[in-house]
């Protein structure tokens, strides 16, 4: 059985919104069900730039982002079959693990732009 993605929105956004191909600007902290911090932008300083596209982010990302507007902050439930699935990633995330993502999202620039 696979377990779906939940996305819950936080802050509703009233800027450009996200879609695949998208150049994004987010903050971002990530979480294990435990509730252990692995990774968040707000401690390295420095706001994520990333394109939403399958080779540079997990597919829950591209999945719980679209439609997202900047200005807007969501938080993703990402089964681990949308997240890394049996990869463990470095000493932080294990194999099969679900992640719980908060996003903020800062600016969006698409290919139309």
């Amino acid at each position: 059985m696979t377990a779906e993605l939940t996305i819950e929105d936080l802050q509703p956004g009233e800027g450009k919104a996200a879609k695949r191909g998208s150049l994004i600007t987010a903050h971002y902290r990530g979480w294990l069900e435990d509730g252990t911090e692995f990774d968040s932008s707000y401690q390295q300083g420095e706001a994520f730039e990333v394109v939403l596209s399958n080779n540079r982010v997990i597919q829950g990302w591209i999945l719980g982002l679209l439609g997202m507007q900047v200005g807007g902050k969501r938080r993703l439930w990402v089964p681990a079959e949308l997240a890394y699935g049996e990869r463990q990633i470095g000493s932080k995330i294990p194999a099969h693990a679900n992640l719980i993502f908060e996003i903020e999202l800062l600016d969006v620039k698409n290919r139309d732009d």
